[in-house]
Parts: C-alpha cells; structure tokens; sequence
C-alpha cells in the first residue's frame, strides 16, 4: 500500500514539475507571459501604439503646458517631438508631474521618458539612464525691484547670512547654493517657479534663484513689477555650471535609448537642433558641443 502512495507521489510531482517548470511549455514565462523569442522592447511598443508619453514640469522654457491651450511646448518638447516623429512616433502625450516626481515616474513606467531640460548629474545617472545632452545653459538670480541688497552672485547670498533665497525642490540650485557656502538655513525650498516668486514678493525670501532661461522668462510672464531680474549676475566657477540638459529614460531600455540617440545626432549635426529651440528664447549660446558626450559630463563631476 505505501509502495502505491509512493508511486501516486512521484507521478503527481512530475505532473507539476511538467506543467509549470519551465513555464514555456505551459505557455507561461516568469517575464510575464513573453518568451525570449517573442519579447519586444519598448521602442517596438512605442512604434506600435504611435504615442510616447513624456513626463514633464511645468518649467518654461525648457517644457511647459501652455495655459491657454493646454499644449505641450519648450524647447526640451520640441527637441523630443522631432527626435520620436523621426522615430515613427507621432503622438507625443504630455503627462505633469513636480520636478522631483520625474525620476520616480520614469523609473516606475509611468512615463516613457522624461524631457525637461534636466542637468545630467552623477547621482541622477544612477537611478535613470540619460541620452546625450541637448541644450547647456547658466543660472539667473530674481530680486526685489532695485536689488536692494545688492545681490550679484551666490557668493553675496552667502556672505549675508539674512537672506533667504527660495528654490524650487530638487533642482540643482541647491547644491550649488550649498557648495558657494549657503547655508541651509537660507535656503527655502518650495515646489515651483511661482511658489518661489510668491516667497520673495511676500517677504518670506529675499531672492530665488533657478536656470537662467528659467527664471527670467517666467518673471517675464507673471504680469508684475515687484521683481526684477538680475542682469550682471556672476556665474558661480563650479563643477556643474554650465548644466548640460538631456532626456531621462528607465535603465535598460537600451534600443530606444540608441534610436534616440541616433536622431538626436542628426538633429545637432545638420543644425536643426537650433532652429527647434529658437523659439522657446534660446540661442547659439545653449549649443552643445556636437563631440561632447553624456559619459563625458557625468565623469567631469566626480
């Protein structure tokens, strides 16, 4: 009798073992369902639906939504729009989200890319993997109208130590504050461009500082005459100015990082590259150099 239950055991066992060892031969995988042979890779999935979807901060001019109209638009959406049409790609869907949400995004597939004129940085490269870089750019300082504390650089921000300078969360402000000797208790840390304005306007902040580009033209757009932009500002002499901007995408999507890639060179090759990011306020001064490479940049700020 136990020799019977013994036998009924083992053709039990190898019953299962059958079904759902390997996985294929039930027609399951442990990859979800696709075998090796029948997987595709993102850049085949983007292809075949026709739309990407672009994780984005509301930051003009780098990538913004337009308030009338609700359009995406920048220059870092537009380098994007041309590089995915070139793709096969032609509907690109804008998704919001805080600055410091597009890396998470990303990395959790709630976006395919991320395009906001992004600094490429050490420690972003190890949680995103970026394309090479699209656009450089400086940093802009915003004040009270007349500059009343006559603040001219990071380093007059440092040297008193009343001010309070408002800066959006998660940029790279901060270290750079940091590094020209802010200290932290000056620096106020607020979720975007008009939340650091309200902090200087309502007296909370004396200044606020973010890209160049960034700051002026939004000062620009706000319809008021409480601040001003500091036009002879001294670029801090430190590792990571000027910033080199680029797309972020989830690491090991390797083939569409390389496709994009690819038309990101002929984009900067024939000179396209600047007649995409004229509109959006920037010049030849933003070219990146055509030989300079994303591995370069990162390597430059260890």
């Amino acid at each position: 009798m136990k020799k019977r239950l013994l036998i009924l055991f083992l053709v039990l066992v190898m019953g299962i073992m059958t079904a759902c060892g390997s996985g294929q031969e039930a027609g399951g995988s442990s990859d979800g369902g696709k075998s090796s042979s029948d997987s595709s890779s993102l850049l085949d999935e983007l292809k075949e639906k026709g739309t990407v979807r672009i994780g984005f901060s509301n930051e003009p001019p780098y990538a913004y939504q337009d308030a009338k109209t609700g359009e995406l638009k920048g220059a870092a959406v537009e380098i994007a729009t041309k590089v995915f049409n070139n793709l096969g790609i032609e509907n690109v869907e804008g998704q919001i989200a805080e600055w410091n949400q597009l890396i998470p995004g990303v990395k959790a597939g709630k976006f395919d890319v991320i395009t906001a004129g992004m600094a490429i940085l050490p420690e972003r490269a190890e949680q995103v993997q970026f394309g090479e870089p699209e656009i450089q750019y400086g940093e802009g300082l915003i004040v009270e109208k007349g500059n009343p504390l006559d603040l001219h650089s990071y380093t007059d921000i440092a040297n008193n130590p009343d001010v309070i300078v408002a800066v959006m969360s998660g940029t790279t402000e901060i270290e750079f504050l940091t590094e020209m000797g802010v200290s932290e208790d000056q620096i106020l840390e607020v979720a975007d461009i008009p939340a650091t304005f309200s902090a200087v306007q309502s007296g909370r902040a004396q200044a606020t500082t973010g890209t160049e580009m960034t700051v002026k033209m939004a000062l620009e757009s706000s319809d008021q005459n409480a601040l001003e932009f500091v036009e002879d500002f001294e670029q801090p002499d430190i590792k990571g100015v000027p910033s080199y901007g680029a797309a972020g995408f989830a690491k090991g999507n390797d083939e569409l990082i390389e496709a994009y890639n690819a038309e990101l060179k002929k984009l900067k090759e024939s000179g396209e590259i600047l007649d995409l990011i004229t509109p959006s306020g920037f010049g030849e001064g933003n070219i990146v150099p055509n030989d300079l490479t994303t591995e370069q940049v990162i390597e430059s700020l260890k």
